[in-house]
Protein backbone atom coordinates (compact mmCIF):
# COMPACT_ATOMS: atom_id res chain seq x y z
CA UNK A 1 0.00 0.00 0.00
CA UNK A 2 1.32 3.16 -1.06
CA UNK A 3 0.01 7.03 0.75
CA UNK A 4 1.24 9.93 -0.70
CA UNK A 5 0.03 12.99 1.35
CA UNK A 6 1.03 16.55 1.53
CA UNK A 7 3.85 15.94 4.14
CA UNK A 8 4.98 12.27 3.68
CA UNK A 9 5.11 9.03 1.93
CA UNK A 10 4.30 6.08 3.31
CA UNK A 11 4.89 2.53 1.88
CA UNK A 12 3.05 -0.48 3.64
CA UNK A 13 3.89 -3.93 2.62
CA UNK A 14 3.21 -7.62 3.70
CA UNK A 15 4.81 -10.42 2.32
CA UNK A 16 6.82 -13.11 3.73
CA UNK A 17 9.09 -13.12 0.27
CA UNK A 18 10.94 -15.74 -1.68
CA UNK A 19 12.43 -18.61 0.00
CA UNK A 20 15.01 -17.85 -2.70
CA UNK A 21 15.72 -14.40 -1.06
CA UNK A 22 15.34 -15.26 2.67
CA UNK A 23 18.36 -18.17 2.08
CA UNK A 24 20.54 -15.28 1.52
CA UNK A 25 19.03 -12.23 3.45
CA UNK A 26 21.54 -10.18 5.52
CA UNK A 27 19.22 -9.94 8.46
CA UNK A 28 15.48 -10.95 8.97
CA UNK A 29 12.66 -8.53 8.00
CA UNK A 30 9.21 -8.09 9.42
CA UNK A 31 6.31 -9.58 7.52
CA UNK A 32 4.57 -6.63 7.63
CA UNK A 33 6.89 -3.40 7.46
CA UNK A 34 5.95 0.15 7.13
CA UNK A 35 8.01 2.98 6.31
CA UNK A 36 7.27 6.65 6.48
CA UNK A 37 9.43 9.05 4.11
CA UNK A 38 8.79 12.28 5.69
CA UNK A 39 11.06 14.43 3.33
CA UNK A 40 8.63 13.33 0.29
CA UNK A 41 5.03 15.35 0.00
CA UNK A 42 3.11 16.85 -2.03
CA UNK A 43 2.69 20.14 -0.51
CA UNK A 44 4.82 20.54 2.52
CA UNK A 45 7.11 19.03 1.20
CA UNK A 46 6.86 19.51 -2.71
CA UNK A 47 10.50 21.23 -2.84
CA UNK A 48 12.03 18.43 -1.77
CA UNK A 49 10.53 16.17 -4.23
CA UNK A 50 11.19 18.84 -6.70
CA UNK A 51 15.22 18.56 -5.97
CA UNK A 52 15.00 15.03 -6.69
CA UNK A 53 14.55 15.38 -10.00
CA UNK A 54 15.98 18.51 -10.49
CA UNK A 55 14.78 21.94 -11.53
CA UNK A 56 16.72 21.78 -15.09
CA UNK A 57 14.82 18.61 -15.79
CA UNK A 58 11.56 19.68 -14.72
CA UNK A 59 11.73 22.85 -17.13
CA UNK A 60 12.98 20.64 -19.67
CA UNK A 61 9.80 18.68 -19.41
CA UNK A 62 7.70 22.19 -19.59
CA UNK A 63 6.62 22.91 -16.35
CA UNK A 64 6.71 26.68 -15.72
CA UNK A 65 8.27 26.19 -11.86
CA UNK A 66 7.80 30.04 -11.57
CA UNK A 67 4.32 29.81 -11.61
CA UNK A 68 3.53 26.70 -10.22
CA UNK A 69 5.18 28.02 -6.79
CA UNK A 70 3.19 30.98 -7.07
CA UNK A 71 -0.06 29.70 -7.65
CA UNK A 72 0.48 26.10 -6.26
CA UNK A 73 -2.72 24.46 -3.88
CA UNK A 74 -2.99 22.34 -1.41
CA UNK A 75 -5.37 20.57 -4.16
CA UNK A 76 -5.10 21.36 -7.49
CA UNK A 77 -7.18 23.56 -9.48
CA UNK A 78 -6.86 23.48 -12.68
CA UNK A 79 -5.37 21.23 -15.75
CA UNK A 80 -2.02 22.39 -15.48
CA UNK A 81 -1.64 21.78 -11.38
CA UNK A 82 -3.05 18.51 -11.61
CA UNK A 83 -0.27 17.45 -14.37
CA UNK A 84 2.42 18.93 -12.00
CA UNK A 85 1.34 17.43 -8.76
CA UNK A 86 0.97 14.24 -11.04
CA UNK A 87 5.06 14.29 -12.24
CA UNK A 88 5.55 15.38 -8.56
CA UNK A 89 3.58 12.18 -7.48
CA UNK A 90 5.02 9.75 -9.97
CA UNK A 91 8.54 11.00 -8.07
CA UNK A 92 7.27 10.41 -4.35
CA UNK A 93 6.21 7.01 -5.17
CA UNK A 94 9.50 5.72 -7.32
CA UNK A 95 11.75 7.11 -4.70
CA UNK A 96 9.95 5.67 -1.26
CA UNK A 97 9.78 2.22 -3.20
CA UNK A 98 13.08 2.49 -3.81
CA UNK A 99 13.68 3.34 -0.37
CA UNK A 100 11.19 0.71 0.87
CA UNK A 101 12.26 -2.45 -1.00
CA UNK A 102 15.51 -4.33 -0.77
CA UNK A 103 18.23 -4.95 -2.81
CA UNK A 104 21.21 -7.41 -4.00
CA UNK A 105 24.23 -6.60 -3.06
CA UNK A 106 27.27 -8.70 -4.62
CA UNK A 107 30.21 -10.00 -2.26
CA UNK A 108 34.23 -10.03 -3.24
CA UNK A 109 36.11 -13.01 -1.33
CA UNK A 110 38.96 -15.28 -1.70
CA UNK A 111 36.05 -17.53 -3.26
CA UNK A 112 34.73 -14.64 -6.22
CA UNK A 113 31.48 -13.37 -6.04
CA UNK A 114 28.89 -13.82 -3.36
CA UNK A 115 25.45 -12.63 -3.76
CA UNK A 116 23.45 -11.26 -0.83
CA UNK A 117 20.10 -9.81 0.03
CA UNK A 118 19.96 -6.81 1.92
CA UNK A 119 16.07 -5.43 2.99
CA UNK A 120 12.49 -6.29 1.92
CA UNK A 121 11.54 -8.82 -0.28
CA UNK A 122 8.29 -7.66 -2.56
CA UNK A 123 9.14 -10.54 -5.18
CA UNK A 124 6.07 -11.85 -3.93
CA UNK A 125 3.55 -9.11 -3.65
CA UNK A 126 0.55 -9.59 -5.46
CA UNK A 127 -1.42 -6.19 -5.23
CA UNK A 128 -0.13 -3.02 -5.02
CA UNK A 129 -2.93 -0.45 -3.59
CA UNK A 130 -2.86 3.73 -4.19
CA UNK A 131 -4.67 5.91 -1.45
CA UNK A 132 -3.70 9.17 0.02
CA UNK A 133 -4.81 12.60 -1.85
CA UNK A 134 -2.61 12.43 -4.99
CA UNK A 135 -3.33 8.78 -6.21
CA UNK A 136 -6.77 8.41 -4.92
CA UNK A 137 -7.95 11.82 -6.87
CA UNK A 138 -5.54 11.69 -9.73
CA UNK A 139 -6.36 10.50 -12.86
CA UNK A 140 -3.20 9.09 -13.56
CA UNK A 141 -2.84 7.71 -10.12
CA UNK A 142 -2.82 3.63 -11.25
CA UNK A 143 -0.90 4.89 -14.24
CA UNK A 144 1.90 5.52 -12.08
CA UNK A 145 1.22 3.02 -9.65
CA UNK A 146 2.37 0.70 -12.30
CA UNK A 147 5.49 2.15 -12.87
CA UNK A 148 6.74 0.16 -10.43
CA UNK A 149 5.92 -3.00 -11.49
CA UNK A 150 8.82 -2.09 -14.50
CA UNK A 151 11.27 -3.42 -12.83
CA UNK A 152 14.18 -2.47 -15.69
CA UNK A 153 16.76 -5.33 -16.73
CA UNK A 154 19.63 -5.73 -14.50
CA UNK A 155 17.39 -4.37 -11.77
CA UNK A 156 18.71 -5.26 -8.61
CA UNK A 157 15.63 -4.45 -6.77
CA UNK A 158 13.56 -7.04 -4.78
CA UNK A 159 10.41 -5.57 -6.64
CA UNK A 160 7.21 -7.82 -7.31
CA UNK A 161 8.02 -10.26 -10.39
CA UNK A 162 4.36 -12.05 -10.96
CA UNK A 163 1.54 -11.05 -11.94
CA UNK A 164 0.24 -8.04 -9.97
CA UNK A 165 -3.16 -6.18 -9.59
CA UNK A 166 -3.30 -2.48 -9.29
CA UNK A 167 -6.47 -0.90 -6.96
CA UNK A 168 -7.14 2.33 -5.80
CA UNK A 169 -8.52 3.25 -2.59
CA UNK A 170 -11.20 5.15 -4.01
CA UNK A 171 -13.14 5.84 -1.08
CA UNK A 172 -10.19 7.28 0.53
CA UNK A 173 -11.03 5.34 3.13
CA UNK A 174 -8.57 2.41 4.22
CA UNK A 175 -7.12 4.43 7.56
CA UNK A 176 -10.43 4.38 8.92
CA UNK A 177 -11.07 1.24 8.12
CA UNK A 178 -8.12 -0.41 10.14
CA UNK A 179 -9.54 1.01 13.56
CA UNK A 180 -13.12 -0.14 12.43
CA UNK A 181 -11.57 -3.46 11.91
CA UNK A 182 -11.06 -4.34 15.61
CA UNK A 183 -14.44 -4.66 16.46
CA UNK A 184 -16.39 -4.11 12.91
CA UNK A 185 -14.60 -6.87 11.30
CA UNK A 186 -17.22 -8.04 8.55
CA UNK A 187 -17.87 -4.67 8.16
CA UNK A 188 -14.72 -2.77 7.61
CA UNK A 189 -13.80 -5.87 5.01
CA UNK A 190 -17.16 -4.70 2.94
CA UNK A 191 -16.18 -1.03 3.02
CA UNK A 192 -12.63 -1.96 2.20
CA UNK A 193 -13.75 -4.31 -1.03
CA UNK A 194 -16.31 -1.57 -2.17
CA UNK A 195 -13.66 1.09 -2.00
CA UNK A 196 -11.02 -1.17 -4.11
CA UNK A 197 -13.64 -1.95 -6.16
CA UNK A 198 -12.66 -5.68 -6.05
CA UNK A 199 -13.78 -8.12 -3.70
CA UNK A 200 -9.85 -9.44 -3.32
CA UNK A 201 -9.62 -10.34 0.40
CA UNK A 202 -10.65 -13.00 2.61
CA UNK A 203 -10.30 -12.58 6.63
CA UNK A 204 -10.06 -15.16 8.94
CA UNK A 205 -11.87 -14.02 12.90
CA UNK A 206 -9.02 -14.39 15.50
Amino acid sequence: VIDVGGATTDVHSVTEGTEAIAKIQIAPEPIAKRTVEGDLGLYVNMENVIDIVGEAELAKEGYDLAKMREEYHAIPKNDAEREFVSRLTKIAVGTAIDRHAGKIRYVYGPSGRGTLAQGKDLSNIKYVIGTGGALTRLEKGPEILQEILKKESGSSQLLPTGKVQVLIDHDYIMASLGVLAYKYQTAALRLLENSLRSPILKIEKV
